[in-house]
């Protein structure tokens, strides 16, 4: 994490997530809705959240939003598995 994280954006808390009774994600940054997260992707996204610590947890929402370039392209590619 800490090579990911040089700037040490992630001790902060950007982004958040709520999760819906039919099992919809939400993904807000900054209090703004960015990503609605739904079916497999969304479990998917809840098995990674729940095993995470709060940075890595950071970096996991921030990548599922697709708006930062570095690292995306996994993350993705794993929610879609």
């Amino acid at each position: 994490m800490k090579a990911v994280d040089k700037r040490k954006k992630f001790d902060q808390m950007l982004c958040s997530y709520q999760v819906t009774k039919d099992q919809r994600v939400f993904i807000y940054w900054h209090e703004k809705l960015v990503k609605t997260l739904k079916e497999h992707q969304a479990n998917r996204f809840i098995e990674m959240i729940d095993n995470s610590e709060s940075q890595e947890a950071q970096l996991i929402m921030a990548r599922a939003t697709e708006n930062f370039k570095r690292g995306n392209e996994r993350i993705k590619s794993e929610l879609q598995r």
